[in-house]
């Protein structure tokens, strides 16, 4: 229920194309990053702006072809000699994360491509060893692992129990879906063994999809998709000998089914594994450290919670990979939010723990870590929960500095060198949007100044930050753009933009604030207030207390905290309380929904789109963390439910879901559409055939869309002053 992103996506897509045309790889230790070009792989010196070319298009031509590969990423061995390259990548779940994969030879100019037996677009994850010999990679079709002999071209399998529903060294599709794990197997330092996951979804029900379009007989696409209060795949970790062929499971204290494991990576001297254990609930968090020689597992760390513990892809951009070691492997730093906020510390492969950031403030993500420098550089808003700006801390302690000029005021984006001296920072606000300066880090002086500088025009409508305390004395903050031609003494229609669910903000300080991808014109020029509010549980660096109160009351809280929001507003004299519209996507369309059936007296006009309508339809992972189990708390699961309330609703409804989404099914479409006809509510419906949860592809299906999404709208909530 995570669609916020993705139109994120579409606004970047449509107001930063240029950001979106290259693709930086920074290199490991001079500060010099990789970027693809007409010419093929260039290095850029961001200093001088020198390129160099690093691999030429005209080396990239496969014996008995005329054009080049086209590169999606790449890696470079340790010993530079050879270059892995992924081309011809293909969509898995959410991302293209298979593909065929090819090695250059950068003494030989040899291009060989890998696995070259298995089918196209198969391969997964390939990882040179550190040794640059061989490739470990794993083949989609079967779920197995194989390393390939660089030198002999000898392809080895390690595992050979790979099924559609035994998967090794990659993940199944909640796992991949709620905790960002993709990629399921590393080497070890040494190059001589490797460690994975094995997980077992044998016991996970198959969801069918039903296409009905590409062929005269319909047919079904099953998904293994375990539903709330199903049991999980069960994972264990594994462990390949290159040597002697031999393969261990790592003994992990408590149920392979009952728990899930998140994270796992080796330890620096390639003689233990450490990893992360979740209890079904996730609310009790284990750091395991197992000796590979003995399997015997060590308990390191403990912490509960009363709802739920986050892991590190929502601390790293998403992405839970990499244990991030200091003292050279005798510790690692970790993020927790035991003490009220999310602060970071350190651990000792003893357990002993030590706090690093002692200031009353989340970290909002971890930007790099300087292991070398031992510096960790953090984005954190002590003041403004909608902004975000960029701090370090030495991983000795002391007091976290702010390194962002107090003149930048909105959000910090940094994307920073691997060896942590430079960085390109981009900045944005409700009215500008900066982009491609060059920095020096930690003092973060300008080496070159923003390249591209976007400004909106007062016509097109600003957005305007705001405060309003409902009646519970919650304040909440908020965003809106008004008319261009606004006259305070008139009254004008609100739509109000909701997400609600612990997944994303959407009140956030920056140049997309206020903009609406689905809406087809300027909504400030045609007349309308457009507004969002942000309710408690939302991922806001307002401490422990404000995101975590949502525990087992998605639904109810944060609808409560919508509607009320609103009633302040409708208080505004130059609101038209007969023209109040809300509309969201995803979890955004749930409490659309639940704002319509809850609160009908407030919301005239409501548009949600791929919305959960029962809570008990959607995945376990998601629902559990935030709801708990049904077997011990049904009711919490049915009251926050869009289904309970469905019959309430008395104003215009248009629903939108597509057939083909994999991640909230179609199923609850039906399920919604069936209650509202038993109890004779009036709606309009439009399902996309064979559409996915972003309902984008398909020729046509985004203009269709904006225009369906307008002109409903328009209709029901007509603009303009009155």
């Amino acid at each position: 229920m995570k669609n916020i992103r993705i139109i994120i996506l579409l606004l970047i897509v449509c107001y930063f194309p240029n950001l979106l045309l290259a693709q930086r790889f920074w290199a490991e230790d001079d500060g010099q990053y990789y970027e693809f070009s007409e010419k093929g792989i260039e290095l850029i010196n961001p200093k001088s702006a020198q390129r160099t070319l690093f691999l030429a298009n005209k080396l990239l031509v496969p014996t008995g072809k005329t054009n080049a590969l086209e590169i999606s990423h790449f890696s470079i061995s340790n010993n530079k000699e050879r270059i892995l390259l992924y081309t011809n990548s293909k969509r898995v779940w959410r991302e293209e994360t298979r593909g065929d994969y090819w090695v250059f030879d950068k003494k030989t100019n040899q291009l060989t491509q890998l696995g070259a037996s298995f089918p196209v677009s198969q391969l997964m994850f390939a990882k040179f060893n550190p040794q640059g010999t061989k490739v470990a990679y794993v083949v989609k079709s079967n779920h197995n692992i194989y390393v390939e002999d660089l030198a002999t071209g000898a392809i080895k399998q390690i595992t050979t129990d790979g099924t559609d529903r035994i998967i090794n060294g990659t993940f199944d599709w909640v796992y991949e879906e709620e905790f960002g794990c993709k990629d399921g197997f590393r080497w070890s330092p040494d190059g001589n063994a490797i460690a994975y996951w094995k997980l077992d979804a044998r016991a996970i029900r198959n969801f069918l999809m039903i296409n009905n379009t590409d062929s005269i007989y319909s047919y079904t696409i099953p998904i293994e998709y375990p539903k709330v209060g199903q049991a999980p795949s069960a994972c264990t970790i594994w462990t390949y000998q290159l040597a002697t062929d031999a393969t261990t499971q790592i003994q992990v204290p408590g149920d392979a089914i009952q728990h899930y494991i998140p994270r796992m990576e080796w330890s620096l001297d390639s003689k233990q594994v450490i990893l992360q254990q979740l209890n079904r609930k996730q609310n009790e968090s284990k750091i395991y450290l197992i000796d590979v020689a003995t399997n015997n597992a060590k308990n390191i760390h403990n912490e509960k919670n009363d709802s739920w513990i986050d892991i590190k892809s929502r601390w790293n951009n998403n992405d839970p990979t990499g244990w991030d070691w200091i003292q050279n492997g005798k510790a690692f730093i970790w993020v927790s939010e035991k003490e009220g906020w999310r602060k970071i510390y350190q651990i000792d492969l003893q357990g002993n723990e030590k706090l690093i950031t002692h200031a009353d403030y989340d970290v909002i993500d971890i930007e790099l870590f300087d292991a070398k420098r031992e510096i960790i550089y953090f984005s954190a808003s002590p003041n403004n929960a909608t902004q975000k700006y960029l701090y370090s801390v030495s991983t000795k302690g002391g007091a976290p500095k702010r390194l962002t000029p107090e003149a930048f005021s909105g959000t910090c984006e940094y994307d920073i060198a691997k060896n942590g001296q430079i960085a390109i920072f981009n900045f944005s606000n409700n009215k500008t949007a900066k982009s491609n300066a060059l920095i020096e880090l930690p003092t973060h002086k300008t080496l070159i100044d923003f390249r591209d500088t976007i400004s909106k025009k007062p016509e097109d409508g600003i957005t305007e930050f705001f405060k309003v305390t409902t009646a519970d004395g919650v304040s909440l903050d908020g965003w809106m753009v008004k008319p261009s031609n606004f006259n305070p003494n008139k009254k004008y229609p609100v739509v109000f933009m909701v997400y609600g669910e612990p997944a994303s903000q959407t009140v956030l300080d920056n140049f997309r604030a206020g903009m609406n991808s689905l809406y087809s014109g300027n909504m400030s020029k045609d007349g309308y207030i457009y507004i969002s509010l942000e309710n408690r549980g939302a991922p806001a660096p307002k401490g422990t207390e404000w995101r975590k109160s949502i525990y087992r009351k998605i639904g109810q809280l944060n609808i409560r905290d919508q509607a009320l929001g609103a009633k302040e507003i409708l208080k505004w004299s130059f609101v038209d309380s007969s023209r109040i519209a809300v509309w969201g996507w995803s979890g955004g369309g749930s409490s659309t929904l639940n704002l319509l059936g809850q609160y009908p007296e407030i919301y005239k006009t409501g548009i949600a789109i791929a919305a959960v309508a029962d809570q008990l339809l959607y995945d376990n992972v998601y629902q559990e963390r935030y709801m708990g189990l049904p077997q011990e708390n049904l009711e919490d699961f049915q009251n926050g439910s869009p289904l309970k309330y469905a019959k309430n609703i008395k104003g215009n409804l248009l629903y939108i879901h597509g057939t083909g989404d994999d991640n909230v099914h179609y199923q609850n479409a039906e399920v919604l559409i069936n209650e509202l006809v038993k109890n004779n509510v009036q709606f309009q419906f439009m399902s996309y055939p064979n559409r996915s949860h972003s309902i984008n592809e398909g020729e046509g299906t985004s203009q269709h869309l904006k225009t369906l999404f307008t002109n409903y709208l328009k209709q029901h909530c007509p603009p303009g002053a009155r």
